[in-house]
């Protein structure tokens, strides 16, 4: 336990700083709202049409397809630097991952999920 302790103290003064630090500007920091500051900001442009309208689909699908295929590279990257270790196993193993990930690329292109439309 011991050689743990300096991460622990290092974590608790960072925490305790965050906390001091956020709590300091919330309470003796300047409050002057007003209308212009009060509206949503939307990266520097004033909203335009309504506020509930829900995006597409397409965009959570695009979404999802970004994630799957980042944690691919996640995974591919650890199996990479321990591939003379892992012998034929892990070969077969991490080529059958690629094989699925290729058939699911395939069939998401088929699908025109790769399309974006306006």
């Amino acid at each position: 336990m011991a050689p743990y302790l300096p991460l622990f103290l290092f974590l608790i003064v960072g925490a305790v700083l965050a906390s001091a630090l956020f709590g300091l500007s919330t309470f003796i920091g300047p409050k002057n709202p007003t209308p212009e500051k009060m509206i949503p900001y939307e990266c520097g442009s004033e909203t335009t049409g309504g506020r509930f309208v829900k995006p597409s689909v397409k965009f959570y699908l695009t979404a999802i397809l970004f994630v799957v295929f980042d944690i691919e590279a996640v995974l591919i990257y650890p199996w990479a630097v321990e591939f003379k270790n892992l012998g034929w196993t892990g070969l077969a193993t991490m080529g059958s991952f690629v094989l699925l990930l290729v058939v699911a690329l395939l069939y998401v292109w088929k699908k025109g999920a790769l399309e974006w439309e306006k």
